[in-house]
Order: structure tokens, then C-alpha cells, then sequence
């Protein structure tokens, strides 16, 4: 049963005196057993404050940023299964029992809420084509698993946290423990979950362009150091593709004429062959490399048992 494991719930907190109160009573009265964490990023509110009067265990990250308190969070807390959610009072607790039951009884590694909401005001016009946007360039990178990869709330198995190297710093976090699940081909689950508007008083930390382009060049750096055969390797083509296109005139007036009159083209179309070589023969060498950490990876989560149902 649920109620036999060690569940934490784990809330990374920034200025969310308005909110953070009735997230904790929401987690308490949805897992009754379960130990709250709430993780302080250096908030300048009575966050820590009322924290504490709610009973949490209340710890403080001075490096700021999101990424970083996550990194804290799994590095820290020992359980045999973890919630992961935002202070903001958006998520609904109420759903937690279900992710953990499907954790737990089909031995999976990461489950995580699909946000569902009819307020306008919850999921802005501008955001869920953002969410969209950025869940269909991992889906072609990396494969399709998730219909939200920006969610904040999400269940996690023992092994995945501690196999999670948790390298963003920002809001980026979420894309990362997305293709961490995806590149190791963990098991995973995506199950509906409420989504409502800030309360009142509350203000989103969340700036839409920045930390959009933040998340968007996340995915690239992953693509890089993931998919770095598929990464070089375009652009090799690429660059191929051009030289090709502009020698072709080169050859065609050479072969009539026996000159090559355009010389600053030449010396172009020589360099950029040599660079489609060089960009292949690193694509080819850095793929060798990640097959290797890829592998490093999976023995260290293989090491770590998996989550499973107590009779």
C-alpha cells in the first residue's frame, strides 16, 4: 500500500507566503503519511514562516534559481518515492494518490500531471502554445512520451532521483528530467490532473519570453550532448548541401573554359567542405562519448532498486 512507503513531497518555494500554506494542508490531507519539504530560494516574505507554523521541514538553498533547489532537493531527502511540485497553489493534491498508486503498481520511474483546466486565466493563450511548442521540438528530438513537458508536478521513483544528474539551473529543470526519462527509456506515466489560477495576491515568477528561450535553448544543449551524431551530422549536411550548390557553377565554367574566375568562391566552398568534414568526424567521435555516459548512467540507475507495492 501507499501508506507503507516513504513519500516526500518535495516544494520548491520563491515569495509564496499567499499560496504555500494551502499547498501544504492540500499534501498533508492527500497523503496523510507523507513528510512536506519546503525548499526556500532566498524568499524576502514570510514563505519560511509559514512554512513552519503548517509543519513542514523547511530547508534553504541560497543559489537561486529553480534548477538549483531541485538539485538539493534529490541530493538531500532519502524516500522511497517523491513529489515534486510548485508553491504556487495551481496543482491539485488531490491527484497525488493516483500518480503514486500508478508508480507503484506498475513499477515506474517518473509519473507525471497533465494539466487540465477551463480557466483562461490559468493557462494563458501564451503559454499553452508555448507548452506545445516545446513539447513537439522534444517529441521529434527525442521521442514522444508527454503531452506537457513543463509541468511542475510530477512522482518520482527513488532510482530516478538518484540517477538524475540535474544540470539546469532555471525553469528549464522540467525539459531536463523530461529527457532524462526519455533518453534512459525509463517507465513512464502521464495522468490528468486539475489546474487552476493563482490565488489572489499571488504573482508568477515565470517571465514568458526569457525563460522561454532559457527552456528552448535547454532542449538544444540537450540535442547536442544527447543526439550529437544527429546534431553535427545536420549540420555537416547542411553544409555540404551549400558547397555543392555554389560549386556547382564553379565546375560548370571550368569545364567550358578552363578558368576559375570567382576565386573567393572557391576558397568559400573549400572551406566549408572541410568544415562539413570536421562537423561529421566530431558528430561521429562525441557519439562514441555519450553512448559510453549513456551507459555509465543506466548501471548506476540499474543499481538502485525499483518502486514497488507492499502487500
Amino acid at each position: 500500500m501507499i501508506s507503507q512507503q516513504q513519500i516526500a513531497v518535495l516544494i520548491p518555494c520563491y515569495n509564496e507566503e499567499v499560496a504555500i500554506g494551502a499547498v501544504i494542508r492540500g499534501f498533508m490531507a492527500a497523503l496523510p503519511g507523507a513528510t512536506v519539504h519546503v525548499y526556500d530560494n532566498n524568499s524576502s516574505d514570510r514563505t519560511i514562516a509559514i512554512a513552519e507554523e503548517h509543519g513542514a521541514v523547511v530547508h534553504r538553498v541560497p543559489l537561486q534559481g529553480k534548477g538549483n533547489v531541485v538539485r538539493r532537493m534529490f541530493a538531500d531527502i532519502e524516500a522511497d518515492a517523491y513529489v515534486l511540485v510548485d508553491g504556487d497553489d495551481t496543482y491539485c493534491a488531490a491527484s497525488a494518490p493516483a500518480m503514486l498508486h500508478s508508480l507503484f503498481a506498475n513499477q515506474l520511474d517518473m509519473v507525471v500531471a497533465r494539466r487540465v483546466t477551463d480557466e483562461a486565466g490559468a493557462y494563458r493563450a501564451g503559454h499553452r502554445f508555448g507548452n506545445w511548442l516545446l513539447t513537439e521540438c522534444v517529441a521529434r528530438l527525442f521521442g514522444r512520451s508527454f503531452n506537457d513537458i513543463l509541468s511542475g508536478y510530477r512522482v518520482f521513483s527513488r532510482r530516478y532521483v538518484k540517477s538524475f544528474p540535474a544540470l539546469a539551473n532555471g525553469f528549464e529543470i522540467e525539459t531536463e528530467l523530461t529527457v532524462h526519462a526519455l533518453e534512459l527509456r525509463m517507465s513512464v506515466d502521464e495522468i490528468a490532473s486539475p489546474y487552476k489560477s493563482r490565488p489572489s495576491g499571488s504573482h508568477s515568477k515565470l517571465n514568458t519570453y526569457r525563460d522561454g528561450a532559457r527552456i528552448l535553448l535547454m532542449i538544444v544543449k540537450l540535442f547536442r550532448t544527447e543526439r550529437p551524431l544527429m546534431f553535427f551530422g545536420g549540420i555537416a549536411a547542411l553544409l555540404a548541401v551549400l558547397a555543392t550548390l555554389l560549386a556547382l557553377p564553379l565546375f560548370i565554367t571550368y569545364a567550358e573554359t578552363g578558368l576559375v574566375p570567382r576565386f573567393p568562391t572557391a576558397v568559400l566552398v573549400t572551406g566549408m567542405g572541410i568544415t562539413a568534414a570536421l562537423s561529421a568526424a566530431c558528430g561521429l567521435i562525441l557519439d562514441t562519448v555519450t553512448r559510453g555516459r549513456q551507459e555509465i548512467k543506466r548501471l548506476v540507475y540499474l543499481q538502485i532498486a525499483p518502486p514497488r507495492q507492499q502487500q
